[in-house]
């Protein structure tokens, strides 16, 4: 069998998250699954992520239902500087699911963005929790 790792940093509250677990484990993945909340992020780990995922950490801040704008992170001279120190003392303010597998390393919003980092689909049909149908019932994606 082919070993294909894959890491998910997901939060079990967050309902995107938990769609792209699903979607890895119906695929036939066992991933490495992060509680970020309870792990934390160090800076070094989250420049990595960002700079594999291609993305900068005004791109990776989560505005909506975390502290960053009261704690005035959404101002445009906010520095990356300031924001990775936010990040790493507030670690819901990372924006999720971040999953790596060999294929890459990506921000899966939407969900469907991690079929593109797996190399095998789930079986189909496959539909999110919001109804809406990814894989059909031949197994080939939607776009």
């Amino acid at each position: 069998m082919n070993f294909f790792p894959v890491a998910i940093h997901h939060n079990p509250d967050c309902g995107a998250s938990r769609d792209v677990l699903a979607i890895i484990r119906a695929a036939g993945y066992d991933p490495v699954v992060i509680d970020y909340l309870k792990e934390g992020w160090t800076r070094p780990q989250l420049l990595a992520l960002f700079a594999a995922a291609g993305i900068t950490a005004r791109e990776a801040l989560r505005i909506s239902r975390s502290p960053a704008e009261e704690m005035g992170l959404t101002a445009s001279d906010v520095t990356d500087e300031k924001l990775l120190e936010a990040m790493s003392s507030h670690p819901v303010l990372v924006n999720r699911p971040i999953v790596c597998t060999p294929k890459g390393v990506r921000l899966c919003r939407p969900s469907e963005m991690v079929l593109d980092l797996l190399d095998r689909l789930p079986p189909g049909p496959f539909v999110k929790k919001d109804g809406q149908m990814i894989i059909d019932a031949e197994g080939k994606r939607i776009a």
